[in-house]
């Protein structure tokens, strides 16, 4: 019975979680069947990660909830994993409206997986003082690779972008030595290799460049450029979070810290914090390697919070289960609603904490209830019920047989001679759940 009940109290704190977690915030407007006059802006940089990749899906969401026409990313990066940068060019090549990349600022670059990236754009260009290149493919460790590997590594990546290049009309030439030869150049000799389309002095010069552009889009029909009214598109806190660990060398110094905080816990049980920061860190660093979805990473990391909490209601931990647990639901809670999969839907802050604050507080209650019931000791025993005086609560046609009421327990009884209702009765034995009394 006693496990019953406790599987019963974790199925309930589990339905106010899971759904209260879950809440969002829905798309404004519904997606829109025809392109109107708009361009969302965005900024792709830092390292490409799982972080841009999810940039991309959002960016992607926006311009078909508002019915823009085009896409401009503004690229600055020194590149990133390889994995995500494969999985940002077909979110592009198979993105129905054309996708315009700019190297912007002044000063910045596009190295590495943004050489790439850019492509794969539509319609590419850069600002005169920027430069690109250099996308030889390395290990995120930074080790160096065995011969087999590195030409494995440097065929395939080639290959790849000889289909991009000649998808988009640029030179393959350039494409391969940036590959082979780890080659970077200025933005103007980019130009003249045929590696970009346009260079520019000025965002608002590139896109009247792009303007008329024939284009070719997925389904291999051709279509016009069209610029309209610049929408910034502003990141929301998953990007954030994801950006944070985004780059190879941190993703791998917390993967490898995890696992030791996990294997720490595990030869000194009962410490709880190594554990707890193990297990948040791993499912974090799984994420940032792409080998964990960003959608999976947030319910693996809810579920843990669940387990967190659960765990505070029986292992005596002094809050650190119960924090944990609230943490873990809030990053959750942010990484698990990816709005190209939701129908726009997307994780706000202002809901998620306070959803997450008041299911982790009531889970903590409840907690505290259960700890406290099996500590009490028992409120009826053998000795406190016999020759207790009570009032007969309900009597049967017989007159002989009835209930009681004891704290709030309803007892039956069986009396040997007559009762009736309210009449005051005591109690000479009690046999397992049935009492013996007699009228007073």
């Amino acid at each position: 019975m006693t496990r019953f009940k406790n599987g019963l109290i974790v199925f309930l704190m589990a339905l106010v979680v899971l759904p209260l977690s879950l809440n969002a915030q829905a798309p404004a407007e519904p997606p829109a069947t025809e392109a109107s006059g708009c361009t969302i802006e965005a900024s792709m940089s830092g390292v490409i990660g799982p972080s841009t990749v999810e940039l991309v899906k959002d960016v992607f969401v926006e311009v078909r909830k508002k019915n823009c026409s085009t896409v401009l990313f503004l690229m600055n990066t020194p590149g990133g994993l390889l994995d995500s940068t494969r999985e940002i060019v077909e979110l592009i090549l198979n993105f129905e409206f054309p996708v315009l990349c700019l190297v912007a600022p002044e000063g910045a670059h596009a190295g590495s997986a943004g050489a790439i990236i850019l492509q794969a754009c539509h319609v590419n260009g850069a600002l005169e003082t920027t430069n690109l290149g250099a996308a030889t493919p390395i290990l995120a460790t930074g080790q160096e690779m065995s011969e087999d590997l590195r030409k494995k590594m440097i065929n395939d990546t080639t290959s790849w972008l000889d289909g991009l290049t000649s998808l988009r009309g640029r030179s393959q030439k350039f494409g391969r030595d940036i590959i082979t030869e780890a080659k970077a150049v200025s933005a103007k000799d980019a130009l003249k290799e045929g590696g970009l389309d346009f260079v520019s002095a000025s965002i608002n010069q590139f896109l009247e460049m792009a303007k008329g552009k024939k284009v070719v889009m997925t389904d291999r029909s051709t279509k016009s450029v069209t610029v309209g009214t610049i929408i910034k598109f502003e990141s929301s806190l998953k990007h954030y979070l994801l950006s944070l660990f985004s780059d190879p060398q941190i993703a791998y110094l917390l993967f490898m810290g995890s696992l030791a905080l996990l294997y720490f816990e595990i030869t000194h049980p009962g410490t709880i914090v190594p554990g707890v920061l193990g297990g948040i860190g791993l499912i974090l660093a799984l994420v940032s390697f792409s080998k964990l979805a960003v959608w999976w990473g947030g319910v693996a990391l809810i579920v843990l919070g669940l387990a967190f909490l659960v765990a505070e209601a029986f292992v005596p931990s002094f809050g650190i289960l119960g924090v944990a647990g609230l943490v873990s639901f809030v990053i959750g809670g942010i990484y698990m609603f990816d709005p190209s999969i939701s129908g726009g839907w997307a994780a706000m802050l202002k809901i998620v904490l306070p959803t997450a604050l008041v299911a982790g507080g009531i889970m903590l209650a409840v907690a505290y209830l259960v700890v406290k019931a099996q500590k009490s000791s028992p409120k009826l025993s053998y000795d406190s019920m016999v020759g207790r005086r009570l009032k007969v609560w309900f009597v049967d046609p017989t007159g002989m047989r009835g209930q009681v009421q004891i704290e709030g327990e309803i007892w039956a009884f069986e009396s040997s001679e007559l009762v009736k209702k309210d009449d005051e009765i005591e109690i000479i034995e009690q046999s397992g759940l049935v009492l013996r009394v007699k009228r007073v």
